[in-house]
C-alpha cells in the first residue's frame, strides 16, 4: 500500500474508523478519500455505488456497521443485524466492481461460540452455539466474513477478514445505555465522582475475562495487515491485555479517580465468560501493540473530558454552578 495510494476508510464515525485516519495520516498516508465529509451512507447501496464510481479508491478498511454493549444488543438485535449486513454487501460489493487492490473488513469476537476453547482461535468460528445476548450482531458479522471469502473465491477480489479484540479509545460512544465496557465504565465512574455517589452498580459478576486493545494501537495493526496478511481464512487482532471485568473496573476507577465503592448485580447478564482471542498469526508476522493499558485508559478518559467540557459550553448549554 504505497503512501500516495487512494485509500477509503468505510466508516469513520466509529471510534476504529476514527482511528484508522488518526495513525493513516500520522504514517503518511496522504490521500484518504471521503475523509473531509465521511464518505456516503453505507446502508444505501446508490450511494456507496456512486462514491466509489468517483472516488475510485485502491484499498479499503471496513469497519463499518453500528455495534454496542450487551444492553444495545438486547435492545437493537435487528437494527444492529440489518445495518451490519447492508454496509458489508454494499462496500464490498462496490469495492469489486470498482476493481479495488485490496479490502480488510473488520469483524467481532463476538463471532466465535460463546463456550469455544480459549484463548479463541479462526477454527473455532462455527463450531458452536453463539452468544445469546449479542446473537444476532454476531451473526451479521459472521456473514461478512463469508462474503469475503465468497468474493475472493469467486472473483479474486483480496477481501481478507480481522478479528478484533474489544477496542475502546477517543470517539467511543459513552452513553449509559448503549456503550461497550469501557466507555459505559468510564461515564459511570466519572458522573458518580461528579455527583459524590457512594458507589457504582456495574452488570454482572465481575468475573468474565475480556482482551481489551485501544484503537489507535488496533488501526496500527489492521494497516500492518493490509501489507502483510492475503490469507482468505480471516486473522485474529489482538495481542492486548487480558484482565476481567472486575479489574477492568478498579483499572478505571483509579484512572478516573473515584473513590466510592464497586458493586457487581450478579441479576444481570455476564455476557461470555471468556473474550480472549489467539492473535500468533498476526503476532508471528512481527506485530506488537504499542500502548500501555493504563495510558490508553487515561487518553480515553481525557478525550472524554474535553468533550465533556465542549457540550456544557456550547450555545444554549447550560452550564452548571
Amino acid at each position: 500500500m504505497e503512501h500516495d495510494a487512494r485509500i477509503y476508510v468505510a466508516g469513520t464515525y466509529t471510534p476504529i474508523g476514527a482511528a484508522l485516519l488518526r495513525v493513516l495520516v500520522a504514517q503518511g498516508y496522504g490521500n484518504v478519500v471521503g475523509a473531509k465529509d465521511g464518505g456516503p451512507d453505507l446502508t444505501d447501496a446508490a450511494q456507496v455505488e456512486a462514491f466509489f464510481e468517483r472516488t475510485r479508491p485502491e484499498y479499503v478498511f471496513l469497519p463499518g456497521g453500528q455495534s454496542g454493549g450487551i444492553r444495545a444488543n438486547q435492545k437493537y438485535p435487528a437494527l444492529l443485524m440489518r445495518d451490519n449486513l447492508l454496509v458489508e454487501c454494499n462496500v464490498i460489493h462496490s469495492a469489486y466492481l470498482h476493481g479495488v487492490q485490496k479490502l480488510l473488513y473488520l469483524a467481532s469476537s463476538c463471532c466465535y461460540p460463546r463456550d469455544c476453547p480459549t484463548p479463541m482461535r479462526v477454527d473455532s468460528l462455527l463450531t458452536g452455539r453463539l452468544e445469546p445476548t449479542s446473537e444476532a450482531y454476531a451473526l451479521a458479522k459472521i456473514a461478512g466474513i463469508g462474503l469475503c471469502q465468497a468474493y475472493y473465491q469467486q472473483y479474486g477480489v483480496r477481501c481478507i477478514s480481522g478479528i478484533p479484540s474489544d477496542a475502546f479509545g477517543p470517539g467511543d460512544d459513552f452513553s449509559p445505555e448503549d456503550s461497550h465496557v469501557v466507555p459505559g465504565l468510564i461515564r459511570k465512574m466519572h458522573e458518580a465522582k461528579s455527583l459524590r455517589v457512594e458507589s457504582v452498580d456495574i452488570w454482572g459478576t465481575g468475573g468474565p475475562r475480556r482482551e481489551l486493545i485501544f484503537a489507535d494501537d488496533l488501526a496500527d495493526a489492521c494497516i500492518f495487515v493490509m501489507h502483510a496478511y492475503d490469507d482468505r481464512e480471516p486473522v485474529n487482532l489482538g495481542g492486548g491485555s487480558d484482565l476481567s471485568i472486575r479489574e477492568i473496573s478498579v483499572l478505571i476507577k483509579d484512572v478516573v479517580g473515584y473513590a466510592g465503592a464497586l458493586r457487581f448485580d450478579t441479576s444481570k447478564p455476564d455476557g461470555v465468560p471468556v473474550k480472549v482471542l489467539d492473535s500468533s498469526t498476526l503476532l508471528a508476522l512481527g506485530w506488537r501493540p504499542k500502548t500501555p493499558l493504563r495510558d490508553a485508559v487515561q487518553t480515553t478518559y481525557e478525550w472524554f473530558l474535553t468533550r465533556e467540557e465542549a457540550s456544557m459550553t456550547a450555545p444554549g448549554s447550560r452550564v452548571s454552578p
